[in-house]
């Protein structure tokens, strides 16, 4: 499979297939995008909030007890950008997510996206609203009786998208995750990398304005994790979508994002960018996870087990 790079003379074409409302050529011939803190022309700046999490709730209820997993969580997502959310397990980052596209209804407090409150909306709105939202997961998720085209195109289907639609959107999306030439094949012959890629073209095929990605590399090999990571961050340059990263892998924030936040029992403890949380985090899971990060990169100049 050629790397992601290497299909640079198609991007052009993919630029203005995606989200065409918010692209259009410049009078030299280039592309108008936004993300990542690149420098570009947009309709809107860059820097706007896209995602708005207002003092969050969510408890669950079991066997006459209560778990509480969200405590009032408070969130910025500017526009475009790939924003990192990483905690231990147990600390509600899966919940949060699952909050925010609202398979999971919060008990209080506000989520907007784009504008729109999401936990306002009726049911009809809510499922369009939903197409605007990709979501992807550690474990990949795929019909292992269906092909490769077939996975992407179910989102497609189920919102009855006409046949000739739903196969230019099927190649494109197939294009830009690099499986055009793995349409026809099943889930079972593909490695683990090239499963993710389909989950990320079946989140991508409604051209949604977010890209929620739950623990996406965990299940990963580093060599995999670093072919996925590199893919994102080129939809993100590509289409401008924003994407919230959400895991407990601080090699992976730090290699994919500019900003973070640090989730734990429930509550963002800290918040900025990456840099600064690296180098002077402001909580305990922030510190054990700098350490952990510092730690392993020391190791890389001992010998055999010189770090035991």
């Amino acid at each position: 499979m050629k790397p992601v790079g290497a299909r640079s003379d198609k991007l052009r074409a993919v630029r203005l297939y995606f989200l065409p409302e918010q692209y259009g050529e410049t009078k030299k011939g280039g592309i108008w995008y936004a993300g990542g803190g690149r420098k570009c022309h947009v309709t809107e700046k860059p820097m706007d909030d896209y995602i708005k999490i207002v003092d969050l709730y969510k408890t669950y209820h079991a066997h006459g007890a209560a778990l509480h997993v969200l405590k009032g969580v408070d969130l910025s997502v500017r526009k475009g950008e790939i924003f990192g959310i990483i905690g231990f397990s147990g600390a509600g980052k899966s919940t949060l997510a699952r909050c925010i596209n609202r398979l999971e209804a919060p008990d209080s407090g506000e989520v907007l996206v784009g504008g729109t409150d999401i936990l306002r909306l009726s049911k009809g709105d809510l499922l369009k609203e939903r197409r605007k939202i990709g979501m992807i997961f550690q474990t990949f998720n795929l019909f292992e009786a269906k092909t490769v085209y077939k996975n992407i195109s179910y989102p497609l289907e189920i919102s009855g998208v006409p046949k000739k639609e739903l196969r230019q959107r099927v190649e494109e999306t197939a294009e830009l995750v690099g499986l055009a030439d793995k349409l026809k094949a099943y889930p079972g012959g593909l490695s683990g990398g090239q499963k993710q890629r389909v989950g990320i073209a079946r989140a991508l095929v409604n051209k949604p304005d977010l890209l929620l990605s739950d623990e996406a590399t965990s299940a990963l090999d580093p060599q995999t994790t670093l072919q996925i990571l590199e893919l994102l961050k080129e939809i993100n340059k590509v289409t401008g979508i924003t994407i919230l990263m959400i895991t407990h892998e601080l090699d992976a924030i730090k290699y994919a994002c500019e900003r973070m936040a640090v989730l734990e029992d429930g509550v963002i403890i800290e918040s900025g960018f990456v840099r600064d949380i690296f180098n002077n985090p402001h909580s305990r899971t922030g510190e054990l996870f700098a350490k952990v990060f510092f730690e392993f990169q020391r190791s890389l100049n001992l010998v055999d087990g010189g770090g035991i």
